[in-house]
């Protein structure tokens, strides 16, 4: 389960007490496997309900909320009486549009007994590919939200189809979550999973696993999940590791919590935002003077959120300097085509805001057409007077520059085809007309058609800098 949520606009005041009714957005996300039983396939309707529960109770307080929900193909399998989720695409994609009726069905019914009414979302890689419709998605998120309905968003499994094109699935809705965080701009997301938060090892086979709070910063930490005989993949955390990356790139802080017991919400939320009143992040806050807490007037649970601490939950926080929404649209919305292979002096370039040129490219892999997605990478040049670079034969086919591996730095729309950029890379601009006999624009990619990624450190905050290694 994932819930997202976006603070109090500069339009609604904040009362003099400590309150949590002024947040103004939120999403959360539902793994199948935590309102599905996983053998009958029955939905935990005890589960659901309290889910329902804590949303309108979010809603009531002011709050703006998104839920990204499985349990399409869970639903199906039960409905249909199969044991077992096929292997046949076409099949799953059957199970999924009967069992997304009636997940809609009984999330309406549940919302229905407490007066709330929501709305159904279905997204693909496409609807997030094409600008023009992820502004469209993102204009009726906004309605809806402003109308006080609450969407429940899941991917359109019936025609996302992974073997006819890569981008069209979003791989899983972790993912999904974090994107559709991005395109509300909410502040918080919450991953709903079946441990309490993220450990230093595997709780489940380390009895002295101890939990991680607080992480600042998440590159190597993801690095770690990734790596053969880590301890902190516990089923499904390292997409949630990925998601908790795109989503605090653009600025929400992601929380890791039990899916059995969503109503930690509520109280991880009241902690968070009476953490913003106090000067140590990792404690409880004294309140100041002007936050003081009326006692006659608060009620238990605003009291409660400045007097002890939260549920268990690993929080993620958000970037400092976070992309702007078509910057992460470019970074994450869209598949890329193919790479084009740079020198470090168009990286430098590119980092002090100036285009792509022709000069700077080394070399081109993959087919791309005209306005295509495509990754940058760096990679070293032999000499300055070469236009000369080596094959890895370990990456695929990928530059490997002399001193340095090739590295990834962003992704980029650009001007001219695979076989185009082939022709004019390591030239000037002057020179395309002649090469191609016509000249599109001077630059391979323009600026704002560039979207770099930021280098980054990881340190978890608790239980501290040497519980999780790295080699930095």
């Amino acid at each position: 389960m994932a819930l997202l949520l976006a603070e109090a606009t500069p339009k609604r005041k904040l009362s003099p007490t400590i309150s949590l009714k002024k947040a103004s957005g939120a999403l959360a996300h539902e793994s199948t496997s935590s309102i599905i039983h996983e053998k009958s396939h029955e939905p935990l309707e005890s589960i659901l309900s309290l889910i329902v529960e804590t949303t309108v109770r979010l809603v009531k307080d002011g709050h703006r909320v998104v839920i990204v929900s499985s349990g399409a193909v869970g639903m199906g399998l039960r409905r249909m009486g199969v044991d077992k989720r096929p292997k046949s695409l076409t099949k799953k994609q059957a199970l999924a549009s009967v069992g997304q009726c009636r997940l809609v069905a009984l999330y309406d019914k549940l919302f229905d007994n407490l007066q709330q009414p929501i709305a159904q979302i279905l997204l693909t890689r496409n609807d997030i590919a094409d600008r023009t419709q992820y502004i469209n998605a993102q204009n009726t998120f906004t309605e809806l939200l402003n109308m006080g309905v609450v969407p429940i968003v899941n991917e359109n499994d019936t025609v996302a189809v992974s073997e006819l094109r890569a981008m069209e699935k979003f791989g899983d809705n972790d993912t999904l979550s974090a994107i559709t965080a991005a395109m509300i701009q909410a502040d918080y997301l919450f991953l709903m999973t079946d441990v309490d938060s993220l450990f230093d090892k595997n709780p489940r086979i380390f009895h002295d696993a101890r939990p991680i709070e607080v992480v600042e910063d998440i590159s190597a930490l993801a690095a770690d999940v990734s790596s053969a005989g880590s301890a902190l993949g516990t089923g499904g955390m390292s997409t949630k590791i990925v998601a908790a990356r795109l989503a605090t790139s653009v600025g929400v802080t992601t929380v890791i919590t039990r899916a059995s017991n969503p109503g930690n919400i509520i109280d991880i939320v009241g902690y968070l935002q009476a953490q913003k009143h106090g000067s140590n992040p990792l404690s409880i806050p004294s309140v100041p003077a002007e936050m003081e807490v009326n006692h006659s007037t608060s009620t238990p649970s605003q009291l409660d959120c400045v007097s002890k601490r939260p549920p268990p939950h690993t929080r993620f926080l958000p970037d400092p300097q976070p992309i702007r929404d078509r910057s992460f649209w470019l970074l994450y919305g869209l598949a890329p085509h193919g790479t084009i292979y740079i020198d470090e002096g168009a990286h430098r370039a590119l980092i002090a805001k100036a285009g792509l040129l022709p000069v700077g490219v080394i070399d081109v892999e993959g087919q791309f057409g005209q306005h295509d997605a495509v990754r940058l990478v760096v990679a070293k040049r032999k000499s300055q007077a070469s236009t000369e670079w080596q094959l890895s034969p370990n990456m695929g086919g990928m530059a490997e520059g002399v001193g340095i591996e090739p590295l990834e730095v962003g992704r980029a729309l650009v001007n001219y085809s695979a076989t185009e950029v082939m022709r004019i890379k390591g030239c000037q601009s002057s020179d395309i007309h002649i090469l191609l006999g016509f000249a599109g624009s001077e630059y391979v990619a323009l600026r704002e058609n560039v979207s770099l990624e930021r280098k980054e450190r990881s340190r978890p905050v608790t239980p501290g800098p040497s519980v999780v290694q790295t080699d930095e």
